[in-house]
């Protein structure tokens, strides 16, 4: 009963702003007129003519909207009147419900191929709007390209930001951000109303240019919680492209036998590894033959899959074990 009430004072204030609007729209385009009559024509009042009538006509409709849905909410508010919780005799003890169906929901996969269609046409009238900074010039837009006022307008100026981000623009991502959540009231403030986005865009604009401390503060928050989340993402996205690097480039060192070259002289004794670091062959032979034989074939067999130790011309891995094996009996 509370969001029933909401959505009515919600209308009720929606179309007192658009009637407060049409009346200026209607006020410019008399002045318009009469200077036509007077004789003062040229090419630039003539499309600003045409320009003020088409927003009149526009206006005039979405007046008659608002007083169709304010309608609609009064005869279901006398509905609401006779329900099971204000009658209390048994025999209305029965509700019947009349539920319009719900229409399908798109798969991700359709939401994708949706979005992605759009941001390949309209990519660049998206990134000039992410651009601007005027409240007056971002109405004046979007009413120039009504399209734009959609779920995909505001996920691709995300997407924006991300890369901006990325890239450590941050003054052009917070500028972007402003845009994106623009958007998103739009189409927060279209879900309440329960119309399309594009025919409420106006009331938002003349909302937010006369808001009070409430509505602005709700404005900035979300508008810093996005950053926030902009930044986070932008960081994920970093440190999982640099893990794709590192594991290029270790697939790029890998050994004839699969083993990475790093790791494996990590893993290897002080001694075998300064023995690499100087390219000592007989220090390096010097120190294998001080550990456990078995010790010592292990890592010999690493250096070679690695491709830290190249066996001579000729010699396979089994003459490499042999020789290493009756290296450590003559020791004996």
């Amino acid at each position: 009963m509370a969001e029933f009430q909401q959505r009515g004072e919600d209308l009720e204030c929606n179309i007192s702003e658009c009637k407060t609007l049409l009346e200026e729209a209607q006020g410019r385009l008399k002045e318009l007129e009469e200077k036509r009559t007077d004789g003062e024509q040229d090419e630039e009042r003539e499309a600003e003519l045409k320009k003020v009538q088409a927003e009149v006509r526009k206006l005039k409709k979405d007046v008659k909207s608002f007083e169709k849905m304010i309608e609609e909410h009064r005869r279901e508010g006398k509905k609401q009147a006779w329900n099971v919780d204000t009658i209390s005799k048994e025999g209305f003890s029965k509700s019947v419900l009349n539920i319009k169906p719900v229409p399908k929901e798109e798969t991700e996969q359709e939401k994708l191929e949706k979005h992605m269609t759009f941001v390949e046409k309209y990519a660049k009238e998206i990134r000039h709007f992410g651009m601007m900074r005027r409240w007056d010039d971002s109405q004046k837009y979007l009413s120039d390209n009504p399209h734009l006022v959609c779920e995909e307008t505001a996920n691709y100026l995300v997407v924006i930001c991300i890369d901006f981000e990325i890239d450590e623009k941050h003054a052009l991502m917070e500028q972007v951000a402003h845009q994106a959540i623009v958007m998103q009231f739009i189409l927060d403030l279209a879900r309440t109303l329960k119309v399309d986005p594009r025919g409420c865009f106006r009331q938002f604009f003349s909302k937010i240019k006369t808001a009070d401390k409430p509505y602005q503060d709700a404005f900035d928050h979300e508008l810093q919680l996005l950053k926030e989340r902009i930044r986070s993402c932008a960081q994920m996205r970093m440190e999982s492209t640099m893990k794709e690097l590192e594991e290029e480039e270790r697939k790029k060192r890998l050994g004839p036998g699969g083993l990475d070259p790093v790791e494996v002289y990590a893993s290897l004794p002080k001694e075998i590894q300064k023995s690499f670091d100087e390219k000592n062959i007989q220090m390096l032979q010097e120190a294998i033959s001080k550990l456990d034989p078995e010790e010592g074939k292990y890592h010999l067999r690493r250096c070679i899959d690695s491709g830290l130790w190249v066996p001579q011309s000729g010699e396979d891995d089994d003459d490499e074990k042999e020789e290493y094996e009756e290296d450590e009996d003559e020791e004996d």
